[in-house]
């Protein structure tokens, strides 16, 4: 059974850091790509950043580049958001999703099958 299990998140002043943590079970980071969105209160599903086990392409946002960085620890079968010099616009509930037939994309939610449970994150002083 494919599970993704999020932890991480909180309350941070502008500025400030965070990691997202996204622990997968029932399958292995090797077969699947992974995608983190995020959704701020009244808006649509934003893509933020994602890794394709097809080829090893990791893709952001440009609302993130150079803020965030998605990285992948094997051992532990968990992928994190690293962000950094977060901001008030960055206020939103995040998820991870999984895919396993297709290369990533951070334009639609349409090709994740697999889903976190989302959590919090507040960027405010």
């Amino acid at each position: 059974q494919v599970q993704l299990v999020q932890s991480g998140g909180g309350l941070v002043q502008p500025g400030g850091s965070l990691r997202l943590s996204c622990e997968v079970s029932g399958f292995t980071l090797d077969d699947y790509s992974i995608g983190w969105f995020r959704r701020a209160p009244g808006k649509e599903h934003e893509g933020v950043s994602c890794f394709s086990h097809t080829d090893g392409s990791t893709f952001y946002a440009d609302s993130v580049k150079g803020r965030f960085r998605l990285s992948r620890d094997y051992a532990k079968n968990t992928v994190y958001l690293l962000m950094s010099s977060l901001k008030p616009e960055d206020t939103a509930e995040y998820y991870c999703a999984a895919e396993n037939h297709l290369p990533c994309t951070i334009k639609t939610t349409r090709i994740y099958d697999n889903w976190g449970q989302g959590t919090q994150v507040t960027v405010s002083s």
